[in-house]
């Protein structure tokens, strides 16, 4: 639940930051959803905010680092011999933030996983959970709580700074996971 939680929590930071995208998710889910409870299959429907919480993950990055691996056989990579028994950790943040694979890699731009048509579209190069056989056993229910906890929350409030407070910060704690720094944000009821 700990990534779960981060990811929410850089998400509501980034929705006071941009309040025209968190504008563009609540007419999304005014139109699909209304006042229904969310449910998951709702995503499909739902391709703005689908791709707005791939891009929370994406700019995040929460787990830069992952758990190490190891290689089962010799393998050869780009012509780098890696002996059997070899220990790789895997760089997320250097794919997530690769400019060859996301137009803006250091902007939060939900339009990374759009086409011009506004239909969600897969990047290969989108991979917080990691890649491989040994990709985040959580990967399918992290996605589920994402969309389920981000599109109620949406659902429901308006999130903004509080009075006098006019920027955020996006430093993040120093860790396996790293969340940002403690902030204050205010939630109004949208009912």
């Amino acid at each position: 639940m700990e990534t779960t939680t981060t990811t929410i929590r850089w998400g509501l930071l980034l929705m006071v930051k941009h309040t025209d995208i968190q504008e563009k998710v609540q007419e999304e889910i005014a139109r699909v959803i209304g006042s229904s409870t969310p449910r998951y299959d709702h995503r499909f429907e739902m391709p703005y905010t689908t791709a707005v919480i791939n891009e929370i993950q994406r700019f995040a990055s929460i787990l830069p680092m992952n758990l190490p691996h190891e290689t089962s056989e010799d393998v050869t990579f780009k012509g780098y011999f890696l002996p059997k028994g070899t220990v790789i950790i895997p760089l997320l943040y250097s794919v997530l933030r690769d400019s060859t694979r996301f137009a803006e890699p250091e902007k939060f731009n939900p339009n990374h996983f759009l086409d011009s048509e506004g239909r969600f579209i897969k990047n290969d190069a989108f991979m917080p959970f990691s890649a491989g056989r040994r990709v985040c056993a959580g990967e399918n229910l992290a996605k589920m709580e994402l969309f389920l906890f981000f599109t109620w929350l949406l659902q429901r409030f308006i999130f903004h700074l509080p009075p006098g407070v006019t920027d955020v910060s996006f430093q993040a704690e120093v860790g396996l996971v790293t969340p940002p720094k403690p902030y204050t944000i205010c939630a109004v009821s949208r009912f």
